[in-house]
């Protein structure tokens, strides 16, 4: 089971297969509108802009698993990603990331890329970046800033 077997729902219900992203960098993290890291979405855009028309796509997974920082509805998340931080990559429906109800997107990539504390997902903004070919090469802590990650996107990129 890789990368590509799986799929998520997007933010407005549609399945989404995660074969549809083979070829392109990929930064996957879990997000939350109400924590002290929510501000990082201006740099995930910010990434997705400079990078989009090279292949690069940020897909961002609320979650609400972590100190209830993600309480609104699939609809409110997007506004208010939308109406703050200009966010047009794609937002998926919220999920767990955790636990025995963790989506299956998640246990794979904390399978590939365990955390210094083992495998669990510590907090909010977790991020994930996937070569062009599906692989895990990184977990980042939420603390790293999503622009701390551009040159290895880059070098992603021109492989």
């Amino acid at each position: 089971m890789g990368l590509y077997d799986l799929s998520a729902k997007l933010n407005d219900g549609r399945s989404k297969k995660l074969k549809d992203y083979k070829g392109k960098v990929l930064l996957i993290v879990n997000t939350a509108s109400k924590c002290g890291f929510t501000p990082q979405y201006e740099g995930l855009q910010s990434l997705y802009t400079k990078y989009q028309e090279r292949g690069f796509e940020v897909l961002g997974f609320p979650c609400d698993q972590f100190g209830h920082q993600e309480p609104g509805s699939d609809d409110e998340i997007k506004s208010f990603c939308q109406v703050n931080y200009g966010v047009n990559f794609p937002l998926f429906s919220k999920i767990e990331v955790n636990g025995e109800d963790a989506h299956p997107l998640f246990k794979f990539l904390k399978s590939e890329k365990g955390g210094l504390l083992g495998d669990s997902i510590k907090w909010n903004f977790t991020k994930f970046l996937v070569d062009k070919k599906g692989n895990v090469i990184e977990r980042y802590a939420p603390t790293t800033t999503p622009t701390a990650i551009g040159a290895q996107i880059e070098k992603l990129l021109a492989e």
